[in-house]
């Protein structure tokens, strides 16, 4: 009975020992599970912000590429503002009308000078603004003063003081000019109305 009562104690603690053994391993198991989880996440985490930079750095490189093309197609743009001034003077002298032969000679020479000029601009993407006649724009117009011409529409150019310019696809140089601005109906009546009051007073 004793050998028995041994065996079965010896029994029992072998399988204690295995089972503390297994609760050890499931215990380094849940571990090692935790940590892989912890790991798993962390590469997660760690792709996500490789991918992002990645993404970012090639944004950057499309955006200064855009600006590297974008300057070049408007390079020359400080010089071509400084032309169109110079062509207006150009114009100016080309329009005067002389009896004076020397003077006629010179102003052949500048009117050649004037028409290579506007060759020059016409080939690097500058164009006049058509103003006359046209719906006052702000963003290509400036007006300097109004006057009111009931034949013609409301807001409508009637004069231009000084020509403006586009490059390419952008205001070189905007239009003065003169827009037309009617009065409307009350508003007429009641400067009358004031008018005829003060002749009255």
């Amino acid at each position: 009975m004793k050998n028995r009562y041994r065996e079965e104690e010896k029994e029992e603690m072998i399988n204690n020992e295995v089972i503390d053994e297994r609760e050890e391993i499931d215990l380094d198991n849940e571990k090692q599970v935790e940590d892989l989880d912890l790991l798993s996440a962390e590469v997660k985490r760690l792709n996500n912000l490789y991918l992002r930079t990645l993404a970012d750095s090639e944004n950057y490189k499309k955006r200064i590429d855009e600006e590297k093309i974008r300057d070049r197609k408007y390079a020359a743009q400080n010089v071509l503002e400084q032309l169109v001034n110079i062509i207006d003077i150009f114009d100016k002298a080309v329009s005067v009308n002389n009896d004076d032969p020397k003077i006629n000679n010179y102003l052949v020479g500048f009117k050649m000078i004037n028409n290579n000029l506007q060759e020059l601009l016409k080939n690097e993407g500058v164009k006049k603004i058509d103003v006359i006649g046209k719906q006052f724009d702000p963003k290509i117009h400036h007006a300097i003063e109004t006057q009111s011409d009931v034949t013609k529409e409301d807001g409508i150019i009637l004069n231009e003081t000084q020509t403006g310019y586009l490059f390419k696809d952008r205001v070189l140089r905007p239009s003065i000019v003169i827009v037309n601005k009617l009065e409307d109906i009350n508003t007429k009546e009641s400067k009358k109305k004031k008018k005829v009051e003060s002749e009255e007073i």
